[in-house]
């Protein structure tokens, strides 16, 4: 080790070259002289476009500030008419137009172009008591008008109903009726002491006891339908009272003697049936059934027959009407034996029936006028009823061989 030391002793290095790690400055390249034109002529497109994007600018800028509206096919008309399409007023009674697209068994889910869709519930969905608003016609797709009644806290959405709307038109349509004193048909749903309750036109009206026409309690009329006519239409303050003995009466102003009505066979007796005309109950005796002798009545009739009777007679103060099917007998017992051909034979049979009595009443009053010449009527020989005339020949009449009043 001593010999390797002693042969590095003698060494010697020479100093470092500064210009050896220094760094040298870059020269500057130069631009030869046939490059600059193609310089200037891109700094000039450049400068050429942002003018004219410039100018397009301001053209805009004048235009919106002088005619905004220049050019532009969509009006302020179109934009306020689109604003009326999908805006409604959302206040409680507003009717809105929508359309039903989904239903469960509490009720339906309307779309109505809101922010959140509507609720229709089952209890608003009908007049009617329903179960499931697809009783009422609800199915998805349904399209129809409804009105705000309320509104659900829990996420804002409108709460709808049909029930309203239809109440509106029920008064309306009583209004009418009432206006055309027409008789119409209610079923008795209740009562209490002093008449019943009945459904017209999805609307509960009263019946006083004294506008009944018969003496039945409310416990006997329960689910039956009677004839009725309005006698107070208030919608302002829910009434609506109606009168089954107005429509009784007109029923049986139409009781024509001769006339044909359809009728239900109610009840059956041993001596005869009684028979439903319109609200009207009129006998139908064993005797007047058929020409040939009925010993049951039960082998020809039933409860819930219907059948075509003619009025015989009927007595207003009494409220009696007497029945007849024996006259409407194309031959007679035709009524036991073939009662279809006496249903469709029956007009035909009564025009006949009133044709023999009118020709009866006839012959009648001309016998009357025959005893009674101060009433200036008399009977031709060819049967017509005219002035009474002497109908005495210009030369007078020859009575050498008229006979003696009395034998002498």
């Amino acid at each position: 080790m001593a010999s390797l030391a002693q042969q590095f002793t003698g060494l010697r290095c020479s100093p470092l070259s500064s210009s050896r790690f220094s760094v040298k400055p870059k020269k500057t390249q130069k631009v030869s002289s046939f490059a600059s034109p193609i310089v200037s002529s891109v700094a000039d497109a450049q400068t050429k476009a942002r003018l004219e994007l410039k100018q397009v600018f301001e053209d805009a800028y004048e235009r919106c500030r002088t005619a905004p509206m220049e050019g532009v096919s969509f009006t302020l008309d179109d934009f306020q008419t689109a604003l009326e399409k999908y805006d409604f007023d959302s206040e409680i009674g507003t009717k809105v137009k929508g359309t039903v697209f989904c239903t469960d068994n509490n009720g339906a889910l309307v779309d109505i172009t809101a922010k959140s869709s509507a609720y229709l519930s089952v209890q608003e969905a009908s007049i009617h008591k329903i179960k499931h608003v697809e009783e009422a016609g609800i199915v998805p797709g349904l399209r129809d008008e409804f009105v705000i009644i309320g509104e659900l806290e829990a996420d804002d959405s409108l709460v709808l109903s049909l029930r309203s709307i239809q109440y509106e038109l029920a008064w309306e349509r009583c209004r009418q009726l009432q206006a055309e004193d027409v008789v119409v048909k209610g079923k008795i749903v209740g009562g209490n002491k002093g008449g019943v309750v009945a459904l017209v036109e999805g609307l509960r009206g009263f019946v006083p006891f004294s506008q009944i026409s018969s003496k039945s309690t409310a416990e006997e009329l329960l689910d039956k339908e009677l004839p009725l006519k309005f006698v107070e239409v208030d919608e302002e303050q829910s009434r609506l009272v109606l009168s089954n003995r107005k429509a009784m009466a007109d029923s049986q102003a139409q009781l024509g003697i001769g006339s044909v009505v359809l009728g239900t066979v109610q009840s059956l007796k041993p001596y005869g049936a009684f028979i439903d005309i319109g609200g009207v109950n009129g006998l139908l005796h064993v005797s007047q059934i058929s020409h040939d002798r009925v010993s049951d009545i039960a082998t020809v009739l039933q409860p819930g027959d219907t059948l075509k009777v003619m009025i015989l007679s009927h007595d207003r103060e009494r409220g009696r009407v007497s029945l007849s099917t024996k006259k409407l007998e194309p031959t007679p017992g035709d009524m036991i034996r073939n009662p279809t051909l006496v249903f469709e034979k029956a007009e035909e049979m009564a025009q006949t029936f009133r044709q023999r009595i009118a020709q009866a009443e006839a012959m009648a009053r001309a016998d009357m006028l025959r005893f009674q010449p101060e009433s200036g009527l008399s009977l031709s020989g060819d049967g017509e009823l005219g002035p009474f005339t002497s109908d005495l020949p210009p030369e007078g009449l020859d009575l050498s061989d008229a006979p003696e009043a009395e034998d002498s």
